[in-house]
């Protein structure tokens, strides 16, 4: 899975931080130390960290992902980051 993506609120940018899916590499998010939860009135879930983007941003740095783009959606900041496969 060579892309994730990762979002916060404006208000928020010291998190918490959602840095996946439900179908997101449970490798990935356990090394960030993610936990997945569901939120009541949804029909699926998402994995959140308690760090800042900031951090979040380094960590994957760490283990080969490079941010594509990013971008602000009304009150929420979202970056795109893409790791190349060998």
């Amino acid at each position: 899975m060579p892309y994730i993506l990762i979002s916060t609120q404006i208000r928020l940018e010291t998190g918490p931080t959602m840095v996946g899916d439900e179908y997101s590499d449970p490798e990935i998010m356990n090394y960030l130390g993610a936990r997945k939860t569901t939120v009541l009135g949804n029909n699926f879930s998402e994995y959140h960290v308690d760090d800042p983007p900031r951090m979040v941003l380094d960590k994957l740095e760490k283990i080969g992902f490079r941010v594509v783009t990013m971008t602000g959606v009304g009150q929420t900041l979202v970056w795109c980051l893409h790791k190349e496969t060998p």
